[in-house]
């Protein structure tokens, strides 16, 4: 029996990005398409079904009611096509496991420990995906990420708490050269920012803003668009940068950076194991999640002690 009627796939990958993204251009992006091909596609599939899928605004795609009941199944099934072609494509005998993470997560935390779940689980083959963006990937892209979470996760995934977070500026001690820092110093110093395309983290206008210095102008400042370059930098001696408890407890252990200041701030945010939620969890990811609930036991053991010290 044939199957009827199917629209094109490319149009259907092109709506679910640019309905996960609300844009075409960031979902030309991911596709690695141009803008304009994006919207033709999406155009194509609107002629073809005889209905708009999106409200088109100046800044944004808003779906509209048909949209939003196709983007649901349409999602489901690009989603269960991927699994299905990834479950092919694993080689026999082997249980691989996807996990993503940011990249500050991957260089900070992640590395570092993996030999511990390697030791633990020699029979799994890791994959890693680095992806700064959680709200723009897809449950078929992986089985269990690590993410900085400010208000929970998106509705495609579940979540479990593994660390809350405390935020306060580091550098190297040789920057600081035997000085102690308020939080009002620090509008004089170099400033390690952020870029605002960044922002889900906090920046350095907030937690000064957190610490009785909401008006405050840094004087002195160095941009990037990558955490990780930040903290090189500041391991370099170019100035202070803000830190994660937990992300960065291994640079403070090994003397490479100090705190610059004894006051810190947070959003009420922290860092999440993400799953997705629509999926059967594979035992490879359960066995992860189990580790990354086992390591943040750890850790907080290991902070108290450094703090009781």
């Amino acid at each position: 029996m044939r199957i009827s009627p199917l629209p094109p796939l490319p149009c259907l990958i092109a709506f679910e990005a640019a309905m996960r993204h609300g844009s075409f251009t960031r979902a030309a992006a991911e596709l690695h398409l141009t803008q304009s091909a994006i919207s033709r596609q999406v155009a194509q599939l609107e002629q073809f079904l005889g209905k708009k899928l999106f409200v088109r605004e100046p800044r944004a795609l808003r779906l509209t009611v048909s949209g939003q009941r196709y983007a649901e199944v349409v999602q489901r099934l690009l989603v269960g096509c991927a699994e299905a072609t990834e479950d092919v494509m694993k080689r026999k005998g082997h249980t691989e496991l996807s996990v993503a993470c940011s990249s500050g997560v991957a260089v900070l935390w992640l590395t570092p420990r993996l030999a511990r779940f390697r030791a633990a689980h020699p029979d799994i083959h890791l994959r890693l995906v680095v992806n700064d963006s959680l709200a723009a990937m897809s449950g078929a892209e992986f089985d269990i990420g690590l993410y900085y979470l400010r208000e929970g996760p998106p509705p495609a995934f579940a979540a479990r708490r593994l660390y809350d977070e405390e935020v306060f500026p580091v550098c190297t001690p040789g920057y600081l050269r035997g000085r102690s820092l308020a939080p009002a110093d620090l509008v004089d110093e170099t400033l390690l920012v952020l870029e605002d395309a960044q922002r889900n983290w906090m920046s350095w206008e907030s937690w000064l803003g957190q610490n009785g210095l909401p008006d405050a102008r840094p004087n002195h400042r160095v941009v990037a668009n990558q955490y990780p370059i930040l903290l090189q930098l500041a391991i370099e001696g170019h100035g202070i940068v803000l830190a994660w408890r937990h992300m960065i407890d291994a640079c403070l252990r090994d003397g490479l950076l100090v705190r610059a200041t004894e006051a810190s701030a947070t959003l009420g945010g922290g860092y999440y194991a993400v799953w997705p939620r629509e999926r059967a969890e594979p035992a490879a990811a359960r066995a992860f999640r189990q580790w990354l609930v086992q390591q943040s036991g750890i850790d907080a053991r290991a902070g108290d002690r450094s703090a009781d010290s």
